[in-house]
């Protein structure tokens, strides 16, 4: 089955069974290894992308759903050089230990900044529910409520 879609910009084909989980298609065929395979239970997050500006787990989501959208992973979320205010927090922060699910984490925060611009520790707890092993919870919700700021001081 061909499937046409815009990721990261930019437009899209790829020939594949629509029952493929996205995932597969984004890293194997297109060479994006910054969504990460965790649980393959869409459970733990680390696959987190945007479809259409809501945050999905991409190894649950078949790609023939992907038809027609906008899919944005961790390697389109900043503006070229200029970094997204998710990824400056995370830096400033020093969120990662070893960092493997930090992309889908700051996928996940990029779509809760959007619905909820100044989240509260309870707006966090209810829409970040991905799992991390390092247990970087506390820098992570520090890091959530600094990339709001820098998001509103840039608005």
């Amino acid at each position: 089955m061909k499937i046409s879609f815009h990721i990261n910009g930019g437009a899209q084909s790829v020939a594949v069974d629509g029952n493929t989980p996205l995932l597969w298609v984004i890293r194997d065929m297109l060479d994006l290894k910054g969504t990460k395979f965790g649980c393959g239970k869409a459970a733990c997050g680390a696959c987190t992308i945007h479809v259409d500006g809501m945050a999905v787990r991409s190894c649950s989501y078949p790609a023939k759903f992907a038809e027609g959208k906008n899919i944005t992973t961790i390697e389109g979320l900043s503006a070229g050089e200029e970094l997204h205010p998710v990824q400056q927090a995370w830096i400033e922060e020093a969120v990662p230990q070893c960092g493997y699910c930090q992309p889908g984490f700051m996928m996940a925060t990029a779509a809760l900044l959007e619905k909820a611009p100044n989240p509260t520790d309870q707006d966090i707890d209810d829409n970040i529910v991905n799992i991390c092993r390092c247990a970087t919870y506390y820098r992570m919700r520090k890091a959530i409520h600094r990339a709001a700021e820098i998001k509103n001081a840039n608005s």
